[in-house]
């Protein structure tokens, strides 16, 4: 049984593959909510102050990102005969459960229960699996050196490769999901 085991350090804010899903997550929510505020208040100066708060949001998240997490995502790969179990390194998972517990706490002290439930949702992801039977899509990546692994809804796993590793597992991953290579997206 072959197992290929690594480490890789990922700059959040560098990453192409990291940049569009935050682009999906945050940036079309907030780009339509500033769109609302702009189009629906007219030219009140709390548009100001409200698109204000907004871009002061997103520079903190940004500033607490870079000062807790050094602007990096700490992650670990194994693959294996069954698939794909992707991880937080153990030093970056004892930050997020602290992160994650006071998201949780603070969400139910303050009466928000979608900021306690994103608190539990996100520590409930430090460590996601795919077998490979479960694989629909694989895209590959090889500039970036990463490969995007597709199961059902909620089943994807960016594969986060070093310049010395990625040809190996794209010839893992190859090798043991059954997908025809017409649609790998190359």
């Amino acid at each position: 049984m072959e197992k290929i085991q690594w480490q890789i350090s990922v700059p959040i804010f560098k990453n192409t593959v990291i940049l569009k899903q935050l682009g999906l997550a945050i940036g079309i929510p907030f780009g339509f909510v500033t769109l609302v505020i702009g189009l629906s208040s007219g030219k009140s100066i709390y548009t100001l102050y409200g698109l204000g708060l907004i871009a002061a949001l997103l520079f903190f998240t940004w500033l607490f990102i870079m000062a807790v997490y050094r602007g990096k995502y700490e992650v670990e790969f194994v693959l294996d005969d069954k698939g794909v179990l992707c991880r937080t390194q153990a030093k970056q998972a004892k930050k997020n459960r602290i992160v994650n517990a006071l998201t949780v706490i603070l969400g139910l002290l303050t009466g928000k229960p979608a900021a306690a439930g994103a608190g539990m949702l996100a520590q409930s992801r430090q460590e996601v699996s795919l077998r490979w039977n479960r694989v629909t899509r694989a895209k590959y990546k090889p500039k970036s050196r990463t490969i995007l692994l597709r199961g059902g809804w909620t089943e994807n796993i960016a594969l986060f490769c070093a310049d010395d590793n990625y040809e190996q597992i794209e010839a893992f991953v190859c090798r043991n999901i059954s997908l025809p290579t017409k649609g790998d997206d190359r």
